[in-house]
Formats: C-alpha cells, sequence, structure tokens
C-alpha cells in the first residue's frame, strides 16, 4: 500500500518575543552560536536555556563551537509551512565538545533520499542566513 496523502492548509500570523533567548537570537546574526551554561555546575546547554534544570539557577550565555558532530537525524516527508517548500528534509541531533545537551537543526548539503546510518558521527559545520530573520531557521549544518 502506498502512503495516504491528504492536502492541508496551514497559515498563522503570530507575534512573539524571544525574551531571555534574545542574544542567541542576535548571535546568530552575527555567525555566533551561544549555548547556556550553569556558573556552578559547568552544565552546558547547546540552546539558550534561562535557568539549569538541576539547580534552577540562572545561566549564563557561552559561545560554542561552530563545528559539531552528528548525534542523530531523522528524514521529514512533511513539516511546518516553513519547511514544506523544502520536504523531504533532514533534521538532526548536533553535539558540540563541551555542550552536555544536543542542538535540533536542518542538516543540509545531504540527499533526504539517501539518506544512511554512516551521517552518524559525521563532522558538520554551522552556516548562517546572509540576512537574518531573526528566526532559528537562520542557522543550519553542512557536511564539514
Amino acid at each position: 500500500m502506498s502512503p495516504i496523502q491528504i492536502e492541508q492548509v496551514y497559515q498563522i500570523n503570530y507575534l512573539h518575543s524571544y525574551g531571555q533567548d534574545s542574544p542567541f537570537f542576535a548571535g546568530l546574526t552575527n555567525g555566533v552560536f551561544l549555548g547556556s551554561r550553569d556558573a556552578e555546575t559547568g552544565y552546558t546547554y547547546a540552546n539558550p536555556r534561562g535557568h539549569d534544570m538541576f539547580t534552577g539557577d540562572e545561566t549564563q550565555w557561552v559561545v560554542l563551537p561552530n563545528e559539531g558532530t552528528v548525534h542523530a537525524f531523522t528524514v521529514c516527508h512533511f513539516g511546518s509551512e516553513e519547511f514544506l517548500p523544502e520536504c523531504p528534509y533532514v533534521l538532526a541531533l548536533v553535539e558540540f565538545e563541551g555542550a552536555n545537551t544536543l542542538f535540533l537543526t536542518r542538516l543540509m548539503g545531504v540527499d533526504p533520499n539517501a539518506a544512511t546510518l554512516d551521517w552518524i558521527g559525521m563532522k558538520v559545520k554551522a552556516e548562517y542566513l546572509r540576512n537574518s530573520k531573526l528566526k532559528p531557521t537562520d542557522v543550519w549544518f553542512v557536511p564539514g
């Protein structure tokens, strides 16, 4: 049986403040990848996080490397309105040296129709949108 396909309209206008995460998005505009770190324990998040999940203490911004390693990935055949024109596309969890958590991002420069487990452990590097839109899609990773 072939996969069932349906057609669906998907659109929404939404005003959103990045609040405490604003430095992360400002960093993306300058090609700087920021994570969060608990000053006392050193636990480092590869994504914006205002407070440590263990201590509840406020975290500090820390610059993470623009290079990482693919920890896991999936090929997406459907996505949000932003990604529909790119289907199928690859989402990856990227691991960074010095970070305790992973970062979910698009993996570009690979063929989603030729996915292979060889991608796990692959070195990747961040690329940034030249004219930032201040969105999570301003950064993605490519084989590197």
